[in-house]
């Protein structure tokens, strides 16, 4: 008989994992309810060989004369350009999925419609295969969790909810409001520090120009016209800058056959090993819990990151409530999703605290993270019974909030990026007019001298 591997939760929201036998996947699944447990992943086992080695895993219901096609795509697989969709992507699937539903269509049917209508090929394959697995028996919730790489825990288990309580529609509803309003945010923290990265990147490679290919002439051009006459002090140093620069910074040496450079000098090097070195820092766990908690006390980014981690955190855990998910459950969700490490580690303290039985604000409290006005109105939403409502509320103040924030930074920046780009350039432009002007008075002394001579 068949084995499968099932990733599933128990009444607590603990995770466990294992194997189990059946005949088909949806056998399998029913078998992983009886004991207890709520699968959110069950996948086929490879069969192992008769030399002891594995095989192809079985092949998954529905699947009747697509096993070579299937086993094709499979193969032709190029890392890192298939298996996810574009959050922007699955918000408008879920908002149409949504509205069809809402309008009294059958679930299979509306899967089928927005099956045919999607462009995007990943989500179509996709779509297609669950549409494939409810109609061998598996639940909506049991065929999207099938896709963890599209559909995550938070999706997958609202659903759940909403199938068990029998109000898929108005559950779709807040998942699809939800992702709209995450989809805004990060849209608007995005849109804000796009002008200033922009601004940067124009006047680097300004200032990259000037330094490497313009100054540098200027040496040659004042050497012959001042026949060896003492340059200005500011002069001599932005020549000096730019000839270190050139020649440590963009090239070392001199330029190679037909004008290219000869190769990145060291601080080059120095950016790419410090590029490097952040990604596997953040790889390490304790390196990613620094790094994001870096993040919430910088200077000016800080407090915007924080205002986005706790709207985030208050909305996920308001909307999986609202919509019947176990609080223990909810919390592991929202652990997994709260996209900063600080924030997940205080989250699994309030998990810890709620399973001994005791409350929610003690360990937001202590955690730090969370400003006062947030733990004393989670602790009269957990006081009066309202809980859901009040971490809704939250996260709308702190979502206006974070748009505040982002108007009065980009209002700041933009006369702080002009202001420097003004001074730069125009310390530039008075170092190379220096000699000029100390040509022309040289110039002028000289013509009032000869004059004073001939009277």
């Amino acid at each position: 008989m068949p084995k499968f591997s099932y990733v599933a939760m128990d009444s607590r929201g603990k995770e466990t994992k294992g194997t189990i036998e059946g005949a088909n996947l949806n056998e399998a699944i029913g078998r992983v309810k009886e004991m207890g447990y709520f699968p959110t992943k069950v996948i086929p086992e490879p069969e192992k060989a008769k030399d002891g080695k594995k095989g192809k895993p079985a092949p998954a219901p529905g699947a009747k004369g697509k096993k070579s096609a299937l086993s094709f795509e499979i193969n032709l697989k190029i890392p890192g350009l298939g298996g996810k969709v574009k959050p922007k992507v699955l918000t408008a699937f879920t908002r149409q999925l949504a509205t069809l539903v809402d309008a009294g269509l059958p679930l299979l049917r509306g899967m089928r419609v927005l099956e045919k209508q999607e462009r995007n090929p990943t989500l179509k394959r996709i779509l297609g295969d669950i549409a494939v697995a409810i109609e061998g028996g598996s639940t909506f919730s049991e065929a999207l969790a099938q896709h963890p790489k599209v559909f995550n825990r938070l999706f997958v288990n609202m659903v759940k909810a909403g199938e068990l309580g029998g109000v898929l529609e108005v559950v779709l509803n807040r998942l699809a409001e939800f992702m709209e309003k995450a989809e805004k945010i990060k849209g608007k923290v995005k849109a804000a520090m796009f002008y200033p990265a922009a601004v940067m990147t124009v006047a680097v490679v300004i200032l990259g120009v000037l330094m490497v290919f313009v100054v540098p002439k200027f040496e040659q051009i004042f050497a012959d016209m001042l026949e060896g006459a003492k340059l200005p002090g500011f002069t001599v140093f932005v020549i000096n800058l730019a000839n270190t620069i050139k020649s440590r910074t963009i090239l070392i040496g001199d330029a190679a056959p037909w004008g290219l450079p000869a190769f990145p000098g060291p601080v080059i090097w120095i950016i790419v090993g410090l590029f490097v070195f952040i990604k596997l820092f953040t790889k390490w766990k304790k390196g990613r819990y620094y790094f994001d908690k870096l993040k919430l006390v910088m200077p000016v980014l800080g407090p915007v990151i924080s205002k986005v981690a706790i709207a985030r955190f208050t909305r996920t855990l308001g909307t999986l409530v609202s919509s019947g998910v176990p609080i223990l459950q909810a919390l592991t969700i929202v652990k997994e999703t709260a996209g900063n490490v600080v924030v997940g580690e205080a989250v699994g303290k309030v998990h810890e605290s709620v399973k001994e039985g005791e409350t929610i604000t003690a360990p937001l409290d202590a955690s730090r993270v969370f400003p006062p006005m947030v733990i004393s109105m989670v602790d009269v939403g957990e006081q009066t019974g309202a809980l859901p409502e009040m971490l809704m509320k939250i996260a709308d103040t702190y979502e206006d909030e974070v748009d505040n924030a982002v108007s009065a930074m980009t209002s700041l920046l933009e006369p702080i990026m002009i202001v420097f780009l003004a001074v730069i350039v125009g310390s530039i432009v008075i170092a190379l007019f220096l000699p000029l002007i100390q040509m022309i008075n040289q110039l002028g002394g000289d013509v009032g001298g000869k004059g004073a001579g001939e009277d």
